[in-house]
């Protein structure tokens, strides 16, 4: 559980990635060592994974957004073809998940020419005997986890 604190805290580095620890404690009005107490705790805990830059794929030339669904051949399982998966870039992501796929993997591409070539690549993986494709037309709401610490802060216990 995260306290207010600890979101006031997270809100401040979502905003502000670089900010020190000692300014982090002025604008947040508490010790210095407070600050570093409760990065600690979330980090250990896994609350809060990385401070790295966040990376807008489309800056980068990838305009097309695929969620694939795939089928895979049970007998060799998953971690072989996720190792795979792994391997082709334009994979950012990649969830076991439950109903008519095994997995899902969130993908870019240049174009819907590039997408095909993608879709070919993950085809390509042995175990994986099927996919289905859908392009994202838009992003109304981008991913995001500020709302959620928040409300998980306001439902600790006291």
């Amino acid at each position: 559980m995260i306290d207010e604190l600890d979101a006031r805290l997270i809100d401040l580095l979502a905003a502000e990635p670089r900010v020190g620890v000692l300014e982090a404690s002025r604008r947040l009005g508490v010790a210095r060592g407070t600050v570093q107490a409760r990065l600690d705790r979330l980090q250990s805990r896994g609350v809060i994974t990385g401070y790295g830059p966040d990376v807008d794929p489309a800056a980068l030339g990838y305009g097309v957004t695929a969620f694939v669904s795939l089928e895979i051949r049970q007998a060799g399982g998953h971690d072989p073809v996720t190792a795979k998966l792994a391997l082709i870039p334009e994979v950012l992501e990649a969830h076991t998940i439950t109903g008519a796929g095994d997995m899902l993997c969130r993908v870019v591409a240049r174009d819907n020419a590039d997408l095909q070539r993608v879709i070919d690549a993950i085809v390509d993986v042995p175990g994986v005997v099927r996919t289905s494709t859908v392009i994202a037309l838009a992003a109304p709401i981008s991913y995001r986890v500020l709302p959620l610490t928040r409300s998980a802060a306001r439902a600790a216990p006291e």
